[in-house]
């Protein structure tokens, strides 16, 4: 099997999923931290794409940016400043060739992740 990465994004505050939300995904060896790419997300919470596929997966550390405050303020929600959540990185590890799906359950003021199937 090969290994990959996805994502899900939901607003729990609004009972739906988060559209147009920029993640970005990084590589992390060490102390170096590399960009690998930049999607956002569709009408269902989802990337069009996997974030990371098959043919480029590689066993090792990752991070994921989801750019919340951003997605916070295309819904309206009443701005804060500074916003309680802005960006929210998630720092991860992928150790064989699996499907790797890494969701987050957001609101204005709280976030959960876990890895789901």
């Amino acid at each position: 099997m090969a290994g990959y990465l996805t994502t899900h994004v939901l607003d729990t505050a609004r009972g739906c999923p988060a559209q147009g939300m920029k993640i970005e995904l990084f590589r992390i060896d060490g102390e170096t931290r590399r960009h690998l790419r930049t999607l956002v997300t569709n009408d269902d919470g989802r990337t069009d794409e996997q974030i990371l596929p098959a043919s480029e997966f590689a066993t090792g550390s990752y991070e994921l940016v989801f750019h919340a405050g951003a997605y916070l303020d295309a819904t309206g929600t009443l701005p804060e400043s500074p916003r309680f959540l802005d960006v929210i990185p998630l720092r991860f590890g992928m150790s064989e060739a699996a499907h790797y799906h890494v969701p987050l359950l957001l609101s204005p003021f709280g976030y959960s992740t876990y890895r789901g199937s």
